[in-house]
C-alpha cells in the first residue's frame, strides 16, 4: 500500500528536525554577540558558526588518527558555559594553556616569562592604569591591569576578552575547565548592526517585537563587510 503523500512530507520533516539538532547538537551551532568585550576582533550583533565537533574527546587511536579533532589552542575564540551561571553561554580567547604560567603587569600579558605580543587582536580602551598603590581603591580594576603570575591547572584554560579593560573573564571568574568549553568560534554568517538582544528573555511579546524589529531593519542595518568573516 502506498504510503500519502502527506505521510511522506511528514516523516521527511521529523527527519531534517532530528538531523539539524543532532547537528546543532554536535557540529555546528549559531551564536550571536552580546556585548563589546572581543571587540575589535567580534562585534556586538555578529552572529557566529561554532564548531562544535573539533574539541570532542576522541574515544579511540583510530579516530585519534583519522579524525580532525584537538584540544583547544593558544589564541582559539572558544564558546562555553560560563563557570558562574551554567545556563549563559560566552565567547573569549583562549591565552593560557594546561601548565602555562600567566602575568599581567601594568596590562602587558606574560605566558610563562615571556612578554606576548598581543597588539593584533588586544585593544585597551580605558587610559587608566590601576597600579599597586591604587589596589585600595579599587581592587578590581587592579586584578583587571595586574594578575598573577598564576599557573593554568590541568584539565584547565584562561580566557580573556580581546576588549582587555571591559572584559569579565579568566582574571575574575578564575581558570575555565575544559568540560564547560562547547567549540571553536568559525566565521560570521551575519553581523547586525541595529539594535540586538542582550539574551534575555522577557516574555513572547518582547520577543515578537525583538525579531519584527530586526526584519524590519535587516537590509539596514545589516553590517555586510563582515558576512562571512573568518574568525582569527
Amino acid at each position: 500500500m502506498e504510503r500519502s503523500v502527506a505521510r511522506e512530507y511528514l516523516e521527511a520533516l521529523i527527519i531534517a528536525a532530528i538531523f539539524l539538532r543532532f547537528a546543532n547538537t554536535w557540529v555546528l551551532q549559531t551564536f550571536y554577540i552580546p556585548s563589546g568585550s572581543m571587540e575589535e576582533t567580534l562585534l556586538v550583533g555578529d552572529h557566529l558558526f561554532v564548531n562544535r565537533f573539533l574539541y570532542g574527546p576522541p574515544a579511540t587511536a583510530l579516530e585519534r588518527k583519522l579524525l580532525p579533532l584537538r584540544t583547544p589552542r593558544r589564541g582559539d575564540i572558544v564558546i562555553f558555559r560560563s563557570p558562574e551561571d551554567p545556563n549563559l553561554d560566552l565567547v573569549k580567547r583562549c591565552i593560557g594553556l594546561p601548565g602555562d604560567t600567566i602575568r599581567l603587569i601594568d596590562k602587558q600579558l606574560y605566558i610563562n616569562g615571556k612578554r606576548v605580543d598581543d597588539a593584533s587582536y588586544a585593544i585597551h580602551r580605558d587610559p587608566r592604569l590601576f597600579t599597586a598603590a591604587a589596589a585600595a581603591l579599587s581592587e578590581q580594576g587592579y586584578r583587571r591591569d595586574n594578575f598573577g603570575p598564576d599557573t593554568v591547572p590541568p584539565d584547565h584554560y584562561f580566557c580573556m576578552g580581546d576588549n582587555r579593560d571591559y572584559s569579565y573573564d579568566s582574571r575574575f571568574w578564575g581558570m575555565l575547565p575544559r568540560s564547560l568549553i562547547k567549540g571553536r568560534a568559525l566565521f560570521i554568517y551575519w553581523s547586525n548592526g541595529g539594535q540586538t538582544s542582550d539574551g534575555q528573555w522577557r516574555g513572547l511579546g518582547n520577543q515578537i517585537a525583538e525579531l519584527a524589529r530586526t526584519a524590519a531593519g535587516f537590509f539596514s542595518n545589516t553590517r555586510w563587510g563582515r558576512t562571512f568573516r573568518l574568525i582569527r
